[in-house]
């Protein structure tokens, strides 16, 4: 991709995937003095505007990256489940830890400049922040208890070794609660999408705003698509691998 420097900070941060990420991390100010040209705020910032241009670049590939790889559901259909675990974890279960810190603080800036003429921004901050704490405890529950367990099992499959038992009964009973979360998750995504007006900046609202409204949309997207991977694809997979090996053992 080639970057047109003499483009604007703020036009780069509405038209460029992952922009406002770079710019948040490197110090440039993409807001209030996003009106200068690239060249001009690196200047500013005491930055070489080459380091700059490649982390845009950078940012760009794996925005394309993560779009294009969950597109290849077939692959997980046929994939070690310990493969689609640690894809899951790397992929979405990364992106939500990073994404929920960089948003709470996005969140109360907008919030304190124009919360008091957009109610439904508190509002949509209260909804964010049950949902951030939902996903975390989530999240902590499936890398420390749900996903070993999954693994262990496919090794042992593999291996010939009988499964040892599972301190929860069977896969499906942390499944049925895993889905459960992942359903109040939706309820929440879903009444922020309404409050936002399916994230839809109010006129002349400024470049804090839209990226928020932006960056809201893109977790809302990543989440669906984290959702589907375990919902239709790792935990039908996990209980059926786990139903097979019981008959196995049964017969034998």
């Amino acid at each position: 991709m080639n970057i047109d420097t003499t483009k604007t900070v703020r036009e780069m941060a509405l038209n460029i995937p992952g922009a406002t990420r770079v710019f948040e991390k490197l110090g440039i100010d993409y807001c209030c003095g996003g009106n200068k040209p690239l060249e001009k705020a690196c200047g500013e910032a005491n930055l070489e505007i080459q380091r700059v241009i490649d982390s845009l670049e950078s940012a760009v590939v794996e925005h394309r990256q993560r779009n294009s790889t969950d597109l290849q559901v077939e692959d997980w259909q046929n994939a070690p489940l310990g493969d689609l675990i640690a894809h899951i974890q790397n992929t979405h279960h990364n992106y939500v830890k990073a994404e929920t810190a960089r948003l709470r603080p996005l969140l109360d800036k907008v919030c304190n400049v124009h919360g008091l003429k957009h109610a439904e921004l508190l509002a949509l901050r209260t909804d964010f922040h049950a949902l951030a704490q939902e996903l975390s405890t989530h999240m902590m529950k499936e890398e420390m208890v749900l996903f070993p367990y999954i693994e262990r099992m496919e090794e042992s499959l593999l291996s010939g070794e009988p499964i040892l038992p599972a301190p929860f009964g069977t896969v499906e009973n942390p499944v049925a609660k895993m889905v459960h979360e992942h359903d109040s998750a939706g309820n929440l995504l879903r009444h922020m999408r309404e409050l936002s007006n399916g994230y839809t900046p109010p006129q002349g609202a400024c470049t804090s705003y839209k990226t928020l409204y932006w960056a809201l949309a893109e977790f809302e997207r990543d989440l669906h698509q984290h959702v589907h991977l375990e919902n239709n694809i790792l935990f039908p997979r996990a209980i059926k691998m786990e139903h097979e090996n019981y008959a196995t053992t049964d017969q034998c």
